[in-house]
Formats: structure tokens, sequence, C-alpha cells
């Protein structure tokens, strides 16, 4: 990266800025937007969710699901 650009560690905006300029010159326009979407906050309450999935299953049942996804990839 070119130290042509004072960065201000305190300021957010500025390391923001920093950040992004770095990762444009890297990735481009379209791997910086890539990149950036990997780490979106998502919704739900995935703690809910899965117990409302599995309310119903026993743990063998859950082994044997497992198992056969496994098989199915191989």
């Amino acid at each position: 990266m070119n130290n042509d650009i004072t960065i201000n560690y305190r300021d957010p905006f500025s390391v923001r800025q920093a950040g992004l300029k770095a990762l444009r010159e890297k990735l481009g326009n379209a791997g910086t937007i890539y990149f950036i979407r990997q780490f979106s906050p998502g919704s739900g309450d995935y703690t809910k969710e899965r117990e409302a999935l599995l309310a119903d299953l026993t743990f063998d049942e859950i082994v044997s699901g497992s198992v056969e996804m496994d098989k199915r990839r191989k």
C-alpha cells in the first residue's frame, strides 16, 4: 500500500477509507464488494430457530442423518 496518505488510527472514518482503498487496489471493485458482504451480521435468533428445527428429533436420528449426509458427500 502506498504511504501517500496519513491514517489517523483513532478516526474510524480515516481507517475505513484507507482499508477500502487497499481492498480496491488489491481486489478491484467487485472483489471488494464480495469481501465486505462476507461480514454482514445476518438476522434472526439462531438458537431459537435451531431448537424449533430439532425439537422433534432424537439424538440417534440426528446422528444417523449426519452419517447419511457424510456418505452422500463421498
